[in-house]
């Protein structure tokens, strides 16, 4: 096994990209591990930790760094070939022509081109996000601020510009949106409607659009905060402003909040706010007091499928229920005809999640239901694990989270990870039900149910030779329009021997009421 690196000094793509290109070199032969970073000091030492490097290379975040373990000379140089094509886009190196356009090389340059231009999207190492997003923010543009490691003294403070100037800051670690039926980042391709979404979750907004999106309704607006807008340093400042360009837009007449629950004085401003808004409001904040958040125009639902039907229903003019939807989509015979394969000793779920709002909204159900969750990011200190390669008991991790993707691709855009954790998982006589979400769209992997499938059968195969086969359990997130297709994925989920399910909630429930069974056996 050898390792290499290479540093393409003052050469800058974002984050996507660069997963997207690490992605790339890992699915060619002999390739084991390899990542295309900025070279800043964070991205290093999360190198240092995975094991990709040895040493310790000199900082230099205006640096592209690409590090790639292979089987051999060969594997590596195939890999450099790959990313340095990724890289150049097919362009040519040189041209002298006259009529080659230069891209803009500022928010400035970007503008003169582009006068019409009313937002920018900021996706550049942490350090400097929040001097570009303050350019903007003065040059009179909303921001939508993809990158992560902002601190948070410059999130506050372009907030407050940004509520001094009238204008609108998503983020940091904003990763989707729907501007004007534009997508941005990690987005889907959803209907236009008068639905208008805020949210501090990336996932929770995809699940809730693309929900809305499969009842016959659509999106208004869907305005992402980044997760920390709702705690009390930050004060809530840009669920406050797109709560009121919602209240304002005469396109929206519903409106949903989604994030974790928010500081109780945040959660005073906006709940206030809402019940002055003049439309009816869908508040989902994950694992709350629904009687803490019930008020005039404000209705609370308890899990991102809920806040969908209920958005759904008040856009058609009707009263939602708050009574909980069907649990899943199989009746007590189908569920008995699943538990014969099961061992005795196969009695947890192993929930392996790319969302983590997913991840967590699933620890709430479940710890509900059938008790304490163990995961590396647990909802309780004490259940967290000690070895977040190998889990215990009930057990669901966010394979998102940096613990896992330290020199790693994220799992929407790479799911060798998952696949690897999906056989160890299956072979473990333990293991009951494992979960797993799939979310599609702009961004994501072009195929990832295609990708799981050859582990999940793998995985089932093996597991029928020890007499321990557990039970698969799925949902995607997306819609029939996104590239990926939502029923072709579905479709090749089931075909692998998945139980497909229509949204995260349902997949959980499935699961719990399995897991219940087990018990009474």
């Amino acid at each position: 096994m050898q390792t290499a690196q290479k540093i393409l000094p003052n050469l800058y793509r974002d984050s996507v990209a660069l997963m997207q290109i690490s992605s790339k070199m890992c699915d060619l032969p002999g390739v084991i591990q390899a990542s295309a970073i900025m070279a800043t000091e964070a991205n290093i030492a999360l190198l240092v930790g995975a094991g990709l490097i040895d040493k310790t290379i000199e900082p230099a975040p205006n640096d592209l760094l690409i590090t790639i373990q292979g089987k051999d000379e060969k594997s590596l140089m195939a890999a450099f070939d790959q990313a340095e094509a990724s890289l150049s886009g097919g362009q040519p190196e040189n041209s002298n022509s006259a009529d080659t356009n230069l891209s803009p090389r500022s928010i400035e340059m970007a503008l003169d081109e582009f006068s019409e231009a009313n937002l920018a999207l900021i996706s550049c190492p942490g350090e400097y996000a929040g001097a570009e997003a303050r350019k903007a923010l003065l040059l009179g543009l909303d921001v939508m601020i993809f990158s992560d490691n902002v601190p948070v003294e410059d999130e506050v403070a372009l907030k407050q510009l940004a509520a001094e100037t009238g204008k609108l800051v998503m983020g940091p670690d904003c990763g989707t949106a729907i501007i004007n039926g534009v997508p941005l980042g990690f987005a889907n391709v959803v209907t236009r409607g008068d639905i208008g979404i805020v949210a501090a979750s990336g996932t929770g907004l995809q699940q809730v659009s693309c929900l809305i999106d499969q009842l016959g309704c659509g999106i208004s607006q869907a305005i992402g905060t980044g997760g920390r807008d709702l705690n009390a340093k930050v004060g809530g400042l840009s669920i406050l402003k797109g709560l009121a360009m919602l209240a304002d837009d005469e396109n929206t007449a519903v409106i949903t909040l989604i994030s974790k629950p928010p500081a109780r004085e945040i959660a005073e401003k906006v709940l206030a706010l809402a019940a002055e808004s003049g439309k009816p409001v869908v508040v989902n904040f994950l694992g709350a007091d629904a009687d803490a958040l019930r008020g005039k125009n404000i209705f609370p639902a308890g899990t991102l499928e809920q806040a969908a039907h209920m958005a759904v229903h008040l856009s058609k003019g009707n009263k939602p229920s708050e009574k909980t939807l069907p649990r899943h989509n199989l009746d007590e015979a189908e569920l008995r005809g699943l538990l014969s394969p099961l061992s005795d000793s196969q009695t947890y779920v192993r929930g392996l999640y790319s969302g983590g709002t997913f991840s967590y909204e699933a620890m709430l159900l479940l710890e509900k239901e059938i008790g304490p969750v163990n995961s590396s990011t647990p909802l309780r200190a004490g259940h967290k694990l000690n070895d977040i390669w190998t889990s215990t008991g009930n057990t669901i991790l966010d394979l998102g989270d940096d613990l896992f993707t330290r020199g790693r691709p994220h799992p929407m855009i790479d799911h060798r990870l998952r696949n690897d954790r999906i056989l160890k998982e299956a072979r473990d006589p333990e293991t009951a039900v494992i979960l797993l979400d799939v979310v599609i769209g702009y961004g994501s992997h072009g195929d990832p149910a295609g990708s799981m499938s050859d582990s999940i059968r793998a995985a089932r195969e093996a597991a029928v030779k020890t007499g321990c086969c557990p039970i698969f359990i799925a949902f995607v997130c997306g819609t029939e329009k996104d590239p990926q297709n939502l029923v072709g994925q579905e479709k090749k989920l089931r075909d692998a021997g998945a139980i497909v399910v229509g949204s995260n909630a349902q997949a959980v429930r499935l699961a719990s009421d399995i897991l219940s069974m087990v018990k009474e056996k």
